[in-house]
Protein backbone atom coordinates (compact mmCIF):
# COMPACT_ATOMS: atom_id res chain seq x y z
CA UNK A 1 0.00 0.00 0.00
CA UNK A 2 1.49 3.58 -0.97
CA UNK A 3 1.56 6.84 1.15
CA UNK A 4 -0.14 8.38 -1.78
CA UNK A 5 -2.92 6.26 -1.20
CA UNK A 6 -3.42 7.14 2.50
CA UNK A 7 -2.21 11.02 1.57
CA UNK A 8 -5.25 11.18 -0.78
CA UNK A 9 -7.79 9.59 1.97
CA UNK A 10 -6.01 12.33 4.47
CA UNK A 11 -6.50 15.13 2.69
CA UNK A 12 -9.98 14.47 1.20
CA UNK A 13 -11.30 14.06 4.47
CA UNK A 14 -9.26 16.53 6.50
CA UNK A 15 -11.16 19.24 3.72
CA UNK A 16 -14.56 17.41 4.76
CA UNK A 17 -14.25 17.52 8.31
CA UNK A 18 -15.71 21.48 8.75
CA UNK A 19 -18.96 20.44 7.04
CA UNK A 20 -19.14 16.81 7.31
CA UNK A 21 -21.60 16.82 10.20
CA UNK A 22 -24.29 19.38 8.50
CA UNK A 23 -24.29 17.15 5.07
CA UNK A 24 -26.41 14.02 3.66
CA UNK A 25 -23.94 11.88 6.32
CA UNK A 26 -25.08 13.21 9.04
CA UNK A 27 -28.79 11.73 8.89
CA UNK A 28 -27.66 8.92 7.22
CA UNK A 29 -25.07 8.02 10.04
CA UNK A 30 -27.63 8.80 12.42
CA UNK A 31 -30.60 6.43 11.15
CA UNK A 32 -27.21 3.39 11.04
CA UNK A 33 -26.19 4.36 14.60
CA UNK A 34 -29.49 4.12 16.03
CA UNK A 35 -30.17 1.28 14.71
CA UNK A 36 -27.04 -0.28 15.36
CA UNK A 37 -27.30 0.59 19.40
CA UNK A 38 -30.44 -1.59 19.17
CA UNK A 39 -27.78 -5.06 18.81
CA UNK A 40 -24.78 -3.57 21.04
CA UNK A 41 -23.91 -5.61 23.66
CA UNK A 42 -21.37 -4.57 26.07
CA UNK A 43 -19.93 -5.90 29.60
CA UNK A 44 -19.61 -3.25 32.74
CA UNK A 45 -16.55 -0.59 32.00
CA UNK A 46 -16.27 -2.19 28.43
CA UNK A 47 -13.38 -0.24 26.90
CA UNK A 48 -13.81 -0.12 22.86
CA UNK A 49 -12.60 1.39 20.23
CA UNK A 50 -14.11 2.79 16.90
CA UNK A 51 -11.68 2.47 13.74
CA UNK A 52 -12.33 5.46 11.21
CA UNK A 53 -14.19 7.17 13.57
CA UNK A 54 -14.65 10.25 11.67
CA UNK A 55 -15.96 13.41 13.51
CA UNK A 56 -17.00 10.92 16.81
CA UNK A 57 -20.69 10.67 16.27
CA UNK A 58 -20.71 6.77 17.20
CA UNK A 59 -18.75 7.23 20.39
CA UNK A 60 -20.74 10.10 21.37
CA UNK A 61 -23.97 7.89 21.07
CA UNK A 62 -22.71 5.05 23.02
CA UNK A 63 -21.03 6.88 25.62
CA UNK A 64 -24.33 8.46 25.94
CA UNK A 65 -26.20 5.10 26.24
CA UNK A 66 -23.56 3.04 28.24
CA UNK A 67 -22.30 5.28 30.91
CA UNK A 68 -19.51 3.72 31.94
CA UNK A 69 -17.92 3.10 29.19
CA UNK A 70 -14.70 4.24 27.56
CA UNK A 71 -13.30 4.24 24.40
CA UNK A 72 -11.05 5.49 22.08
CA UNK A 73 -11.65 6.78 18.38
CA UNK A 74 -9.13 6.51 15.58
CA UNK A 75 -9.09 8.15 12.71
CA UNK A 76 -5.99 8.73 9.41
CA UNK A 77 -7.80 12.54 9.25
CA UNK A 78 -6.52 15.24 12.00
CA UNK A 79 -9.02 17.40 10.87
CA UNK A 80 -11.94 15.00 11.75
CA UNK A 81 -10.66 14.20 14.49
CA UNK A 82 -10.16 18.10 15.49
CA UNK A 83 -13.80 18.25 15.57
CA UNK A 84 -14.27 15.14 17.74
CA UNK A 85 -12.25 16.78 19.87
CA UNK A 86 -14.28 20.18 20.05
CA UNK A 87 -17.60 18.52 20.31
CA UNK A 88 -16.75 15.42 22.70
CA UNK A 89 -18.94 15.66 26.06
CA UNK A 90 -17.70 12.75 27.66
CA UNK A 91 -14.33 13.99 28.08
CA UNK A 92 -12.09 12.16 29.89
CA UNK A 93 -14.32 8.58 29.40
CA UNK A 94 -13.60 9.54 25.45
CA UNK A 95 -10.31 9.96 23.49
CA UNK A 96 -9.39 10.56 19.42
CA UNK A 97 -5.93 9.94 18.06
CA UNK A 98 -4.61 9.65 14.69
CA UNK A 99 -3.93 5.99 12.94
CA UNK A 100 -4.45 3.46 10.99
CA UNK A 101 -6.75 0.71 10.75
CA UNK A 102 -3.72 -2.09 9.40
CA UNK A 103 -1.94 -1.06 11.92
CA UNK A 104 -3.12 -0.36 15.43
CA UNK A 105 -1.59 1.44 17.95
CA UNK A 106 -2.72 -0.63 20.65
CA UNK A 107 -1.63 -3.49 23.01
CA UNK A 108 -2.93 -7.31 22.22
CA UNK A 109 -6.78 -7.75 23.91
CA UNK A 110 -7.04 -4.13 24.82
CA UNK A 111 -10.59 -3.83 23.66
CA UNK A 112 -14.12 -5.32 24.33
CA UNK A 113 -15.41 -4.41 21.25
CA UNK A 114 -14.30 -2.84 18.00
CA UNK A 115 -16.61 -0.98 16.09
CA UNK A 116 -16.22 0.09 11.75
CA UNK A 117 -19.11 2.15 10.52
CA UNK A 118 -19.17 2.53 6.90
CA UNK A 119 -15.21 2.86 6.86
CA UNK A 120 -14.37 -0.89 5.66
CA UNK A 121 -15.10 -0.43 2.66
CA UNK A 122 -11.80 1.98 2.00
CA UNK A 123 -9.18 -0.35 3.25
CA UNK A 124 -6.81 -2.33 0.60
CA UNK A 125 -5.70 -4.78 2.82
CA UNK A 126 -9.31 -6.19 4.22
CA UNK A 127 -7.71 -8.90 6.02
CA UNK A 128 -4.11 -7.11 7.48
CA UNK A 129 -7.42 -5.03 9.07
CA UNK A 130 -9.40 -7.43 10.14
CA UNK A 131 -6.12 -9.46 11.81
CA UNK A 132 -5.43 -5.94 13.72
CA UNK A 133 -8.85 -5.94 15.11
CA UNK A 134 -8.83 -9.54 16.35
CA UNK A 135 -5.24 -8.74 17.70
CA UNK A 136 -6.71 -6.08 20.16
CA UNK A 137 -10.34 -7.54 21.08
CA UNK A 138 -9.76 -9.45 23.96
CA UNK A 139 -11.62 -13.06 24.74
CA UNK A 140 -14.99 -13.12 23.77
CA UNK A 141 -14.84 -9.94 22.84
CA UNK A 142 -17.02 -8.11 19.64
CA UNK A 143 -16.42 -6.66 16.19
CA UNK A 144 -19.18 -4.67 14.71
CA UNK A 145 -18.95 -4.02 11.61
CA UNK A 146 -21.55 -1.97 9.39
CA UNK A 147 -21.03 -1.06 6.21
CA UNK A 148 -22.38 -1.69 2.41
CA UNK A 149 -22.93 -5.04 1.60
CA UNK A 150 -22.73 -6.28 -1.96
CA UNK A 151 -24.68 -9.57 -3.76
CA UNK A 152 -21.67 -10.70 -5.49
CA UNK A 153 -19.95 -14.11 -3.94
CA UNK A 154 -17.05 -14.43 -6.06
CA UNK A 155 -15.04 -11.19 -5.11
CA UNK A 156 -15.68 -8.10 -3.67
CA UNK A 157 -17.73 -5.50 -5.67
CA UNK A 158 -15.23 -2.86 -6.61
CA UNK A 159 -17.09 0.90 -7.02
CA UNK A 160 -14.47 2.70 -9.25
CA UNK A 161 -15.89 6.63 -7.22
CA UNK A 162 -12.01 7.03 -5.69
CA UNK A 163 -8.72 6.61 -6.99
CA UNK A 164 -7.96 3.19 -5.60
CA UNK A 165 -12.06 2.72 -5.62
CA UNK A 166 -14.37 0.97 -2.82
CA UNK A 167 -15.01 -2.20 -1.51
CA UNK A 168 -18.10 -4.14 -0.47
CA UNK A 169 -18.31 -7.20 0.71
CA UNK A 170 -21.34 -10.35 0.75
CA UNK A 171 -22.19 -11.44 4.06
CA UNK A 172 -20.30 -15.14 3.38
CA UNK A 173 -17.14 -12.47 1.76
CA UNK A 174 -17.59 -11.17 5.77
CA UNK A 175 -17.33 -14.27 7.50
CA UNK A 176 -14.34 -15.49 5.61
CA UNK A 177 -12.36 -12.56 6.29
CA UNK A 178 -13.30 -13.02 9.98
CA UNK A 179 -12.74 -16.59 9.96
CA UNK A 180 -9.05 -16.18 8.89
CA UNK A 181 -8.04 -14.09 11.74
CA UNK A 182 -9.83 -16.17 14.36
CA UNK A 183 -13.53 -14.25 14.56
CA UNK A 184 -16.47 -15.92 14.54
CA UNK A 185 -19.46 -14.84 12.35
CA UNK A 186 -22.54 -14.23 15.17
CA UNK A 187 -25.04 -12.74 13.27
CA UNK A 188 -26.53 -10.58 10.57
CA UNK A 189 -28.49 -7.63 10.59
CA UNK A 190 -29.54 -5.38 7.72
CA UNK A 191 -30.18 -1.84 9.65
CA UNK A 192 -31.00 0.41 6.19
CA UNK A 193 -31.34 -0.78 3.12
CA UNK A 194 -27.74 -2.51 1.83
CA UNK A 195 -25.97 -1.76 5.12
CA UNK A 196 -25.35 -4.49 6.82
CA UNK A 197 -24.10 -5.30 10.39
CA UNK A 198 -22.31 -8.42 10.90
CA UNK A 199 -21.03 -9.31 14.68
CA UNK A 200 -18.36 -11.53 14.87
CA UNK A 201 -17.07 -12.82 18.31
CA UNK A 202 -13.08 -13.45 18.94
CA UNK A 203 -12.57 -17.65 19.44
CA UNK A 204 -10.81 -18.35 22.61
CA UNK A 205 -8.10 -20.56 21.92
CA UNK A 206 -7.64 -23.91 24.38
CA UNK A 207 -4.45 -25.15 25.09
CA UNK A 208 -4.35 -28.97 25.23
CA UNK A 209 -2.51 -30.53 27.60
CA UNK A 210 0.04 -32.44 25.06
CA UNK A 211 1.15 -35.68 24.98
CA UNK A 212 1.84 -37.60 27.53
Amino acid sequence: MTDDFFNHKKLLFDLWASSYDWFFPSVFYRAVHQRLLEYVDLPELANVLDIGCGTGRLLERLATQFPDLRATGLDLSANMLRVARQSNRHRPRLIYIEGKAESLPFADGQFNAVFSTISFLHYLEPKQVVSEIARVLSPDGRFYLVDITSKKEAEPQLLPISPRGIRLYSPHQRQLLGSSAGLLCLNHHYLLGPVLLTIFAKLQVEIGNGGE
